[in-house]
């Protein structure tokens, strides 16, 4: 098993910013939290589409892994 399928320490940043108590923030400190997160999202879609691509270039050229030659 590849160190990418084990499942993600529940400490990560997304964990903990799930559980973080959004009562104290104001509105425009929310606003400001709510573009930081979407343009977080955005780069991590971007990187996840470049690592596809990467992906099923190396499976056009060498196969794919399991697969007779």
């Amino acid at each position: 098993m590849m160190d990418d399928d084990l499942p993600r320490p529940k400490g990560d940043a997304a964990s903990l910013l799930a559980a973080e108590d959004l009562a104290p923030y104001s509105q425009d400190e929310l606003a400001d939290r709510i573009a930081l997160l979407e343009a977080e999202i955005a780069r991590v879609r971007k990187h996840r589409d470049a690592a596809a691509s990467h992906r099923s270039a190396a499976d056009a050229l060498f196969g794919k892994p399991g697969q007779a030659g």
